[in-house]
């Protein structure tokens, strides 16, 4: 079968090979005909082979974590899914048997293994995974949707610290992900909307998804603007995607007193500011990772069901899976949303 494969442990060196077709399922484990894969953030850093990859992946690697496919062959004590079944995958997989596992908790179970990264990834023809981490999904979802349905949960996790009805809301980075939380805060019933980003290219997507307001910072005092457009309240919800020591700051700046503060951005080494900060505006701050397993699966499947979420300026380009090193560049230089690749039809 064609996969990609990270070969060496340096930038670069993904090829698109054929390799070996996985072996037979175990009890619990299933086979998936890959349909459609989307470029993560993670793939990109594999790609680049940041401080991260390098401390993480070890070569030879098939790579990629986010996509939806057809069930071809399941194991002898598989009862979720069946043969023909279209599914997509929770990309962390959980032991089962440690503290948080057993109470319920498996989105933050302590030896997760990602699927991509400590295991072989679905860049490929086909992909093996246990039983555990499968959710089937309906087939009215387009395929370029439901590979998308990681992240996506990634953002509704992210929003779901609150009721978002009727509330303003601040929405720092609008990579894919932060695209796909303006989505999911105006289903919600959030107002006004306020995006903060930089990128031209990612400023007019957060336009046509449906912010009412996106700050550049770059050019705009973001605690300024937020006050202006919320009569000097701040507003009651952050949702903090971008990673920038900076925006997480200022964002907490622009939370009304006793608002929420939901960070989602993953920061390159530590970050120093003032707790008090904190403290005295009596402000609740989430620590969001991966998706809560499978509720926010169960709320992203209806939303594109019966469609809540309208994600065709999300996903905004989809390729061939030959030219996955070009979404891998268009990724680099933000010039994009979500990149989708077709593997099989």
């Amino acid at each position: 079968m064609r996969a990609l494969v990270k070969k060496e442990p340096r930038s670069g060196a993904i090829v698109l090979e054929e390799v070996p077709e996985p072996a037979d399922p175990g009890p619990r484990e299933v086979i998936i005909k890959v349909k459609r894969v989307s470029i993560c953030g993670s793939d990109v850093h594999i790609y680049e082979w940041n401080k991260w990859a390098a401390s993480r992946i070890e070569t030879p690697r098939i790579i990629g974590h986010e996509f939806t496919g057809e069930v071809v062959k399941i194991g002898s004590d598989v009862r979720l899914v069946k043969e023909g079944d279209i599914v997509v995958a929770e990309s962390h997989i959980p032991c089962m048997t440690c503290y948080q596992c057993r109470i319920g908790k498996m989105h933050v179970c302590r030896n997760t293994k990602i699927i991509g990264v400590d295991t072989d990834g679905a860049f490929a023809d086909y992909v093996k995974l246990p039983e555990v981490v499968l959710w089937k999904i309906d087939p009215s979802i387009p395929a370029e949707y439901a590979s998308v349905m990681e992240p996506l949960g990634n953002a509704i996790h992210t929003a779901s610290v609150a009721n978002l009805s009727g509330k303003s809301v601040l929405i720092t980075g609008v990579g894919p992900i932060g695209a796909m939380a303006i989505a999911v805060t105006k289903a919600s019933g959030s107002a006004p909307i306020i995006a903060a980003e930089i990128k031209p290219y990612r400023i007019e997507m957060a336009k046509k998804i449906g912010a009412d307001y996106v700050i550049n910072p770059a050019e705009q005092d973001l605690v300024q603007e937020v006050m202006k457009i919320t009569d000097g309240n701040g507003v009651d919800v952050l949702l903090e995607m971008s990673g920038n020591p900076k925006a997480l700051v200022d964002g907490m700046k622009a939370v009304t007193n006793g608002g929420k503060v939901s960070v989602l951005g993953v920061y390159d080494g530590n970050i120093e500011f003032d707790m008090n900060l904190a403290v005295f505006k009596a402000l609740t701050v989430y620590g969001i990772t991966g998706r809560e397993m499978f509720k926010t699966w169960h709320i992203a499947t209806q939303m594109l069901k019966y469609k809540q979420l309208d994600l065709s300026s999300v996903v905004t380009h989809v390729l061939d899976f030959e030219e996955w090193e070009e979404g891998m560049k268009m990724m680099q230089n933000g010039n994009c949303g979500k990149i989708v690749l077709k593997v099989n039809d």
